[in-house]
């Protein structure tokens, strides 16, 4: 059947799934939102307030559904302002496709009104793009992008569609979408190496990425860590991967990770490395994070084998697959000395740690959680308040974090939350942001609004830009140069102008009060106030070590 380029666009991502979508028309897409029109009956399209809302939501709802997220924009300023959204997904592994209109193909290159060449602008942050200058190029090139987007370590892939491209007609074949091929482990070193390596270890710890929960590995970590006592240190992608309840799960580490993390990292004797990337906020002074120690590394993607830091032994493969082999290999220990010093590591943590009961991060987080399920998914924006929800905030299923990790996008969390509502068909989604944060993208709550989602939103507001802030008061000799932001904005009142709830929380029992009374069927804004110099601890300087945490 003869079908034109818009319809074939429709009809494929149909077939791949795609059942709710988040854009803006414009121009170069017009074609393409009739037939979106047309098909309002299986495809739902959440309009938002901005691109940049749009694809963060698609990125939201792809962390959360564990589908590939779909966003379309127009050509020029709607695909650049897709730009942040797409690396974000890019430097967080996440499956994004992304459709965007271009000026019809003879205009190409002639600077054409609204005209930009956006797979040029993206191609550093996509896993791969294309151009379709013809329609009988589409059916193949959008199963092609669900493919790339899903396949081995996952990624956004752009798909730019001219508009004549969209009105031309071919040949609709409908073919079953190609599937993606599972990759086998592979690498220089044997399972039964890595086994006889872990079977000597005194000291084991494992250390969790973003792969883990890419993969679905969960529970063979917990089993790998049950099996050799190892406690578990997870990267910022990691997180959830394990429930926060498990004993030897010691939450993030890094930079501003949990205390007990960190060190239990430093002093191992044996560092398992799963699915992680080895960011520079994770590892600090590389001489010192891989000094006495034998490091075993396990990802999917060979380009990170040996980028950051060079492993003792690896494997490239799905972690999942390689842990089901290796498993069966390996025999319970027990170190009795290892354990009683996590324990202690831990203990030492605790004295660190906030007051409770005060009207600080950690008892307003704690406050929150209480009224939250264990499904509840939870977005940050980035900066403190996002450090503090990783240190404090007790996940207990994969897959309830959406942040921004690599990339780390202020701004993201609201489209995030959007995205992660709709994911999980409306059931209540929590934000923690900052004051600064939320104003770059708090245009979304018209979204939020117009869809009836319940979006609870809650502010610590320092009245600053707090990280930026913490390191002019660390490093800076305390000149807080356009930090402290002075704004007079009463948060309560602009959630109220766009139609949401609205409150202002100056104690934890006005902030219970709040969160008793919370509708099902709107969002809801939360200004906290908290102190300005309120600190994300512990902290281990850029370039540092555990030698140089500051805990107080």
């Amino acid at each position: 059947m003869k079908l034109n380029g818009a319809q074939i666009v429709v009809r494929q991502l149909i077939a791949h799934g795609a059942t709710t979508v988040f854009g803006y028309p414009g121009g170069a897409v017009l074609t393409l939102y009739d037939e979106l029109y047309k098909a309002s009956g299986k495809i739902n399209h959440v309009l938002t307030a901005h691109e940049q809302g749009a694809v963060h939501a698609a990125d939201g709802y792809a962390r959360a559904s564990g589908k590939p997220g779909v966003v379309i924009a127009t050509s020029g300023p709607g695909a650049t302002n897709l730009v942040t959204g797409i690396a974000n997904a890019y430097l967080d592994s996440v499956p994004l496709v992304a459709i965007t209109g271009n000026v019809s193909v003879p205009l190409l290159g002639r600077d054409s009104f609204q005209e930009v060449d956006i797979v040029g602008v993206t191609s550093s942050i996509v896993k791969h793009n294309f151009v379709v200058r013809s329609v009988d190029m589409l059916e193949h090139t959008i199963s092609e992008a669900f493919r790339l987007a899903s396949s081995g370590r996952p990624g956004p892939v752009l798909v730019d569609i001219p508009k004549d491209v969209q009105s031309a007609e071919c040949e609709y074949v409908g073919k079953p979408s190609a599937q993606a091929k599972t990759k086998e482990p592979f690498g220089t070193f044997s399972l039964e190496k890595i086994a006889e390596a872990i079977k000597n270890s005194k000291k084991p710890c494992i250390y969790a990425g973003g792969g883990v929960l890419a993969s679905g590995a969960g529970a063979e970590v917990l089993a790998l860590s049950q099996k050799l006592g190892a406690p578990v240190g997870l990267s910022m992608m990691g997180l959830t991967a394990l429930p926060d309840s498990y004993t030897l799960n010691l939450g993030m580490c890094g930079m501003h990770g949990k205390y007990a993390a960190t060190a239990a990292k430093a002093e191992c004797d044996l560092l398992i490395a799963l699915g992680a990337r080895f960011s520079d906020r994770a590892t600090g002074n590389l001489g010192e994070y891989i000094k006495d120690k034998t490091i075993i590394h396990v990802d999917i993607d060979h380009a990170e084998i040996g980028k950051n830091v060079s492993p003792h032994m690896y494997i490239c493969g799905d972690v999942k697959e390689v842990l089901t082999q290796l498993l069966p290999m390996i025999e319970p220990k027990k170190n009795d000395e290892w354990a009683a010093r996590v324990e202690q590591l831990k203990r030492e943590q605790v004295e660190q740690e906030f007051e409770s009961g005060a009207f600080n991060p950690k008892s307003i987080i704690e406050t929150v959680e209480r009224f939250c399920d264990d499904d509840t998914v939870v977005a940050t924006d980035v900066g403190q308040h996002q450090m503090w929800v990783t240190q404090y905030y007790k996940f207990k299923k994969p897959g309830t974090l959406l942040t921004s990790g690599g990339l780390g996008a202020m701004g993201y969390g609201l489209g995030a939350a959007v995205g992660g509502c709709l994911a999980k068909n409306k059931h209540r989604t929590v934000l923690f942001t900052g004051d600064g944060s939320f104003g770059m993208n708090l245009t979304e709550l018209a979204t939020a609004v117009s869809h009836d989602l319940p979006v609870l939103v809650v502010i610590l507001n320092n009245n600053s830009l707090g990280l930026p802030r913490q390191w002019q008061s660390a490093f800076y000799g305390e000149r807080y140069s356009q930090s402290t932001l002075d704004r007079k904005t009463d948060f309560a009142a602009l959630a109220k102008a766009f139609g949401a709830n609205g409150h202002l929380a100056t104690s934890l029992a006005q902030l219970e009060g709040i969160l008793a009374g919370l509708p099902n069927d709107r969002p809801t804004v939360i200004d906290c106030p908290i102190a300005i110099d309120e600190l994300v601890l512990p902290m281990i300087p850029p370039g540092g070590s555990i030698k140089d945490i500051i805990i107080k």
